[in-house]
């Protein structure tokens, strides 16, 4: 899978992925998907994102989650 708008440069945030090549980590757009703001709600607050930014980040996030193997707890 191929991301445009996610980029990794160690110049920026330390080189945690970001939207655009931005000082915005796509795990804050994430965070801001998962505490339940709509895309309108983020795009309000970041206003210099696009729709597709928001998408991006999520299905980076959901690939990312694909390739690693993560430990589990069984609940008691």
């Amino acid at each position: 899978m191929q991301f445009d708008r996610i980029t990794v440069d160690p110049e920026i945030m330390g080189g945690m992925p970001c939207i655009r090549g931005m000082r915005l980590p796509g795990a804050t757009v994430v965070a801001m998907v998962a505490d339940g703001m709509s895309t309108d709600e983020i795009l309000a607050d970041l206003p210099y994102l696009e729709t597709e930014d928001i998408a991006e980040a999520l299905r980076f996030a959901a690939e990312t989650l694909r390739e690693r193997e993560l430990p589990l707890t069984r609940p008691a």
